[in-house]
């Protein structure tokens, strides 16, 4: 290992040889400044950066190592390998040396570089300092303007690495909050699901609405702070009390996509409590259907939790509440309990949600649509989906009980007709 080297910098972590590098070539951000914190990281995420042959390069080790070639960027010669375990990123220094590469970053903490051949640890903006006394400090406010997104990512690394923003850099921030309108809402999407999936995201999300980093998508997020600001406690209380409903608040409602439910809930929060308006602006940010879906459901449910207790419910009410959120359902519990419905109020629908039993969380079908048809002689129609939802709440309100039941009260509605 070169001298000085940070264990978790040292190439003998890599999936590829040194000697597949030619000199001179840098290791630099998040993988330097997470090295010298002492971060450690299942997943590696390394960044070279250098003076010539970047992208061949990269394409000699992914050919070496049968990794995968992506070509990012041709004009700015960047291109990545990627590895069952994480990625490597090479890039051409910008302007042709190391140094003025790095000058080129959001913040100082990310501006240390590293050369893999002999240890030496390259700080021309003492970012070191920063990371002992845990700070996020621009570079330039020029460079905040190059890459708006910047702005969102400083919240995002403060969450992350518990820092806190320098004063002048945080001025500049919210000077320069309106130029986020001209980021693509994908890779604003990005940022905020990392500050929604972060344990210590919610306090961020609050202070970059506070300062108008959100206004553009979520103008009235900061209505509802009182409810974000509790989630993640109230989720924690819930699955202490709950475990089996605590497992369910990291999964997510597609294997597809990644949002958690919990984040979810978030999100739901930060949209406008107006269910309409709120599909408006999820829309804008271009989340999935399903996670859309997911959120509108809690805004309209979420609200007959705080107005109706909770006992008063009509089986009907309870099942259909079941069948519209779904799988969030967990997730809506604990959006109630943190707008001030009680643990002991909603546990009567959380034991019915866990309780694979139940058929009002759960309900199973007595007989079938190709059963009615058939036994009744009735023609494919509407009228076959509304007659097995007739049949549904007749099970649910505890009329009905068996197949015989449900074909009878069927055909009793038929003959009314």
């Amino acid at each position: 290992m070169p001298m000085n080297l940070p264990p978790a910098l040292s190439p003998e972590t890599w999936p590829f040889d040194l000697e597949l590098l030619t000199p001179p070539v840098y290791l630099v951000g998040g993988a330097v400044r997470d090295a010298l914190l002492g971060r450690r990281s299942h997943y590696f995420d390394l960044d070279f950066v250098m003076l010539a042959r970047a992208v061949k390069t990269a394409r000699k080790i992914a050919d070496r190592t049968k990794g995968g070639f992506v070509l990012l960027d041709a004009e700015r010669q960047i291109a990545r390998v990627v590895f069952a375990g994480g990625t490597a990123d090479f890039a051409q220094a910008f302007g042709g040396s190391l140094e003025g590469d790095l000058h080129r970053r959001d913040f100082r903490i990310n501006a240390i570089a590293c050369n893999p051949f002999t240890g030496e640890i390259i700080d021309p903006l003492d970012g070191q300092t920063d990371l002992r006394l845990g700070l996020l400090r621009m570079i330039s406010r020029s460079n905040l303007e190059d890459d708006p997104l910047r702005l969102l990512r400083a919240y995002r690394q403060a969450a992350q690495l518990g820092f806190a923003i320098e004063p002048e850099t945080q001025s500049a921030i919210r000077e320069l909050a309106p130029l986020l309108s001209r980021v693509a809402v994908e890779r604003v999407r990005a940022e905020l699901g990392y500050l929604l999936s972060h344990n210590h995201g919610v306090p961020w999300i609050c202070r970059g609405c506070e300062d108008g980093l959100f206004s553009i998508w979520f103008a009235s997020a900061i209505d509802r702070f009182d409810i974000l600001t509790k989630i993640d406690f109230c989720a924690a209380d819930l699955a202490a009390i709950y475990p089996e409903l605590g497992t369910e608040f990291g999964r997510s409602i597609r294997d597809t996509i990644k949002t958690s439910l919990l984040a979810i809930g978030k999100l739901a929060v930060l949209a406008n409590s107006d269910p309409t308006i709120a599909e408006t602006e999820l829309l804008r940010l271009k989340y999935s259907n399903a996670e859309i879906k997911s959120a509108i459901e809690l805004l309209k449910y979420l609200p007959k939790l705080q107005a109706q207790p909770i006992a008063e419910m009509s089986l009907r009410e309870q099942y259909f509440l079941f069948r519209d959120v779904g799988i969030v359902f967990p997730i809506l519990a604990v959006l109630a309990v943190a707008a001030g419905v009680a643990v002991e109020e909603i546990a009567l629908l959380i034991n019915r949600y866990l309780d694979a039993g139940d058929i009002v969380a759960h309900p199973t079908q007595l007989v079938s649509g190709n059963e009615l048809m058939e036994s009744l002689n009735l023609p494919r129609s509407p009228r076959i989906g509304q007659l097995l939802m007739e049949i549904q709440l007749a099970r649910v309100e505890g009329r009905i009980a068996t197949r015989e039941d449900a074909l009878k009260l069927a055909s009793d509605l038929v003959n009314v007709e």
